[in-house]
């Protein structure tokens, strides 16, 4: 159910954007409510404990294989992590450990009060926080800046590449939208990443995700396209609250 009311949120998000370009305003899926609130409307929220790097909250719909898959590990080594058998089945608000234990003396453990996450939870990136932070994102694409980001004159940067080329996520989250509702930003992958931080990668030629996908860092989510002028680039965008912000201050450099 908490995936179907998503998919239609998503897509009543999308009409209600191309509605406000059409009327002259810049509205996009990222600017909504959904995608930072983690309940349908009037649900009651459920009270989560902050999950550490090296952790992650199960949601609805996940599987021990997916989150597997999702961090680049063997599911026999994720179960062996998480004391579990291969096929056991995982419920939404169980915290799983999806990073190798570190050496004795320097453990992580889980959160011990651990309540079911609301929908739509995602673990946070590692080091994330409220402030930037050099080096926290990894290059979507590595090429020339062809356009820098601008308070208040632009949202985000362009990435020159080649067309083809790889687009990676620029850190764990879920896929929050990946579409062409928004004719200026083209294919467009929009990746959550915590409940203040998202990423946009638009002028796709090809998308490899859907939305309610969870990746990541580091995982091909698309290939490079070319704008409207044939430049092969990517628009790359990063919003911290809602705002749009300077993706150079997270990305190394």
């Amino acid at each position: 159910m908490t995936g179907q009311w998503q998919l239609t949120g998503v897509r009543l998000l999308t009409a209600a954007a191309l509605g406000a370009m059409v009327a002259g305003c810049t509205t996009m899926p990222w600017d909504s409510t959904p995608f930072y609130s983690s309940t349908p409307p009037n649900a009651t929220s459920l009270s989560t404990v902050p999950v550490p790097a090296g952790f992650y909250r199960v949601n609805p719909g996940d599987t021990l294989a997916g989150i597997a898959s999702a961090y680049g590990h063997r599911l026999q080594d994720v179960a062996a992590w998480n004391g579990l058998v291969v096929n056991a089945q995982v419920v939404p608000g169980q915290v799983l450990r999806v990073s190798p234990p570190m050496a004795s003396g320097s453990v992580v453990t889980p959160p011990v009060a651990v309540t079911p996450a609301a929908p739509g939870a995602l673990p946070t990136a590692p080091g994330m926080s409220a402030a930037p932070q050099q080096g926290v994102l990894q290059w979507p694409l590595r090429g020339p800046i062809l356009k820098t980001f601008s308070a208040g004159k632009s949202n985000g940067i362009v990435i020159g590449g080649r067309p083809g080329d790889p687009v990676k996520a620029a850190a764990t989250g879920r896929v929050v939208y990946a579409g062409t509702g928004i004719e200026a930003y083209g294919p467009l992958i929009i990746i959550k990443h915590d409940d203040s931080l998202i990423t946009a990668y638009g002028q796709n030629s090809q998308l490899f995700v859907k939305e309610g996908d969870a990746v990541a860092q580091g995982q091909t989510i698309g290939q490079v396209g070319v704008d409207s002028r044939g430049v092969a680039s990517i628009q790359f965008e990063v919003r911290q609250n809602g705002q749009p912000v300077d993706p150079l201050a997270w990305l190394p450099k």
